[in-house]
């Protein structure tokens, strides 16, 4: 039997988030997640989805000509044949990049990978699921984000940038409010006022598309 993954969706959009923010890409979104942030907005990822070969998936990507394709969720390392996709992306030539919560272990996925590891802070409901020895995994390649919810949430990941030295070990610290919780004005003053080296973001796709499936 050839090697399969559950997808949700496979489509083609700008980045809204990241350091390849606004550029044409191809998302393959992975079915399935074992954690339950409060701020979730892919939640219909958790369930259901479409069996298909890496072959197919594949193919599927090729049709759009891209040169960026962006593996996410859900948690695309739940599934482990997620590890030989990623391999195979790489080997098609394009920029790949892996969103995955920072719950499971990112040290088998290829180093061509730019890993987008998602620290969640205390405001998420899921700060006690990190895996704080993927910290050490993290190259120049990688991208280390940070969902804000509230003032400690700030606090909070303040503190994780100093303690892992983050904005000297990785490409990007990327910082985002969270919808409806902190503004993004708050945010940004907080960033200014303490100077700090990370790169504020905020969803492109949900500015633009106002958060219609396919985007």
């Amino acid at each position: 039997m050839q090697d399969t993954l559950r997808i949700t969706e496979i489509f083609y959009s700008l980045q809204g988030e990241t350091r390849t923010s606004g550029l044409p890409t191809v998302f393959v979104r992975l079915t399935g997640c074992p954690l339950r942030c409060q701020y979730c907005d892919t939640a219909y990822a958790f369930s259901g989805g479409q069996i298909m070969t890496l072959d197919s998936i594949v193919e599927r990507i090729a049709a759009y000509k891209p040169r960026y394709v962006c593996v996410t969720g859900g948690e695309p390392l739940a599934q482990p044949n997620c590890l030989p996709l990623l391999r195979r992306l790489c080997d098609a030539g394009y920029e790949v990049s892996l969103e995955t919560s920072g719950a499971l272990d990112i040290s088998k996925t290829d180093i061509r990978v730019s890993r987008v590891v998602d620290l969640k802070t205390p405001g998420s409901a899921e700060v006690a699921r990190n895996r704080y020895d993927n910290m050490a995994q993290l190259t120049r390649n990688d991208q280390v984000k940070f969902v804000i919810c509230s003032r400690e949430d700030y606090d909070w990941a303040v503190s994780k940038l100093i303690e892992y030295g983050l904005s000297d070990r990785v490409d990007e610290v990327l910082f985002s409010p969270a919808h409806q919780q902190v503004s993004s004005r708050q945010l940004a003053d907080w960033i200014v006022a303490d100077n700090l080296p990370v790169r504020m973001q905020l969803q492109l796709h949900k500015i633009v598309w106002n958060d219609e499936p396919g985007h």
